[in-house]
């Protein structure tokens, strides 16, 4: 299994940031990107898991998913 390395941010969030208002259900950093690690066999799954955590129905968005330098020794 590998390590992803997933940004994502909400843009629900970032557009009442803007206009100065607040989310009524996530906090004003979701208007940030956030770095997300999930492990998956492959870079498909990790965005799959990251869509099923942080759905854009719910005004998420997956910036990027890249596979972490780290080596994995199991």
């Amino acid at each position: 299994m590998s390590k992803f390395e997933v940004t994502i941010y909400n843009e629900e969030v970032r557009q009442k940031v803007k206009d100065g208002e607040h989310h009524s259900r996530f906090t004003d950093d979701w208007a940030d990107f956030h770095y997300i690690e999930i492990d998956a066999p492959n870079e498909s799954q990790a965005r799959e898991r990251a869509e099923e955590r942080y759905p854009s129905k719910q005004g998420f968005v997956i910036d990027s998913v890249l596979k972490s330098l780290e080596h994995d020794f199991e």
